[in-house]
């Protein structure tokens, strides 16, 4: 048994901040919340016991200040850390300064981040313990012939990524050698830019594949467990939209075999706490594992979870006793204009309606008068729906994509709307070009240039209708007619701007 925690520093915002705030109260320890200047009014700032102010808007001044936060968590006298996801939660040095002064960093130790963020050092290990990964270089590439060479080798088309990369970052699919010449210093110079090294390494390109992730718990004293898949298919620029659990096309047998390589990859890092473990599966059922990170799952609660690990406690339960019931759907709510090439939407929160009701869970730090910041991530919420099936799950996360509602802000509401009702999508047919290959922006725009439409026509007829009744009675028409307008262009306006 390690030290028992009594007060946590949140390092992170939004959504998931509120997640650790919530699960902190419950095990009966202080939350303390951390903000910058643009997050004053935030919800996290209000739930938590006490909360500190960090910096200016901008997340290099606060969020990743680490001094800063380091000198927050000793005033504030907090045992721990927790760094959400982002931001810090994967910043090997910030765990390593955080074990020096004596916090408790609730995550993968600094030894373990050392390994899992250089993706180079990390298949090579998986490599030596025969481990399925996907074919490429075997180590950095400073040179573009030598890319070139690989590339023929293993046969276009093929992927540029920074060795240091994480989140769909610094990545770039190359189809041809023209291409490949074109992109080497662009997709070099991008990854010094981002993580300070010009390390790239080079990847075969595989198609209609699925991206399929184990969630993992891994304790102090070797135990890990993994809790079943997640298929992160639907993606834009390789961000995820939308997390399905279980899996269409992983059955019982492989959800044995590809959980026990998870396993199998965790003890190999000697990773701690929780994370994923993530898989890209091809079109012809054949698993290549190709990271770890520290993500967190809706379903157990890892949030008591990791606060247990991090105080030196025993995982509590075997692999055997955990079992899987019905289907989950993930939604994730962006503050994106999906009708205008996803332009960032930002300002004040007027009217908000979360959805609620059987099966359906909201995580979000909406509420009217909050200001959605275009300093930070776009994500404003995550609808999550359980059901005895996928259909049930489904059906659920219609209704819920119906029912959210928010004023001031446009959202990627509508996309989801319409993947919910795709046929490729019902019938579990994914890949991480889903988007483009179904054209499903256009589906999109088309229902609801099709829906505006119906829209228009019936709230006419209700105006005509309304003109009649007021002429036969003789009363006040303009009132009527203008009381009319304002309820159709209301109904408009959710079709149009997707909230």
């Amino acid at each position: 048994m390690g030290r028992v925690i009594s007060s946590i520093l949140i390092a992170n915002r939004g959504e998931i901040a509120l997640r650790i705030i919530r699960a902190s109260k419950e095990l009966g320890i202080k939350a303390i919340a951390v903000y910058s200047d643009e997050d004053a009014r935030s919800l996290h700032v209000k739930r938590a016991d006490e909360a500190y102010h960090i910096g200016p808007s901008a997340a290099s001044e606060s969020y990743l200040n680490t001094k800063k936060i380091i000198e927050t968590a000793t005033t504030a006298g907090a045992d721990a850390i927790h760094p959400g996801y982002g931001f810090l939660s994967e910043d090997e040095n910030f765990a390593d300064t955080c074990e020096k002064k004596g916090i408790i960093f609730i995550g993968p130790n600094s030894k373990a981040m050392a390994v899992t963020g250089d993706k180079m050092k990390c298949k090579a290990l998986m490599k030596k313990a025969n481990i399925p990964v996907i074919p490429g270089s075997d180590g950095i590439i400073d040179d573009v012939d030598k890319a070139e060479s690989i590339a023929r080798n293993i046969g276009y088309p093929v992927l540029l990524k920074s060795a240091f990369g994480g989140g769909g970052r610094g990545i770039r699919l190359v189809k041809d050698e023209k291409q490949l010449r074109q992109e080497f210093e662009i997709a070099a110079a991008e990854s010094k830019a981002a993580f300070g090294k010009a390390a790239l390494y080079v990847e075969k390109g595989l198609e209609r594949i699925r991206h399929i992730e184990f969630q993992l718990v891994r304790d102090s004293y070797g135990n890990t467990r993994h809790l079943f898949e997640r298929e992160c298919s639907i993606q834009r620029r390789h961000q995820k939209l939308i997390e399905m659990s279980p899996s269409p096309v992983v059955s019982a047998e492989t959800r044995q075999r590809i959980g026990e390589i998870a396993i199998k990859a965790a003890d190999i890092v000697n990773y701690l706490n929780a994370g994923t473990a993530e898989f890209l599966r091809d079109k012809d059922g054949n698993f290549y594992f190709i990271e770890i990170n520290s993500r967190l799952q809706v379903g157990l609660d890892l949030v008591k979870l990791q606060i247990s690990i991090a105080q030196g406690e025993e995982i509590s339960f075997k692999q055997r006793d955990l079992k899987m019931h019905g289907c989950s759907i993930e939604c994730r709510i962006n503050a994106e204009d999906p009708f205008y090439d996803f332009a960032p939407s930002v300002g004040t929160v007027g009217q908000c309606n979360l959805p609620q009701g059987p099966g359906i869970r909201v995580d979000s730090y909406l509420y009217p008068g909050c200001t959605v910041s275009g300093y930070y991530d776009s994500l404003v919420a995550k609808i999550i729906t359980w059901g005895q099936d996928r259909q049930e799950a489904r059906s659920r996360m219609k209704n819920a994509l119906r029912e959210f509602s928010v004023e001031g802000v446009n959202t990627t509401i509508p996309l989801h709307e319409t993947i919910m009702n795709n046929a490729d999508f019902i019938r579990g047919d994914l890949s991480t070009d889903y988007l483009d290959r179904l054209n499903m922006l256009d589906v999109m725009r088309r229902e609801y240039r099709d829906m505006s439409k119906r829209n228009a026509l019936v709230a006419i007829a209700a105006i005509l209708l309304q003109s009649e009744s007021i002429r036969r009675t003789g009363g006040d028409f303009s009132a009527m007619k203008k009381s009319a307008r304002a309820s159709s262009w209301k109904t408009l306006g959710r079709s149009n701007s997707g909230v």
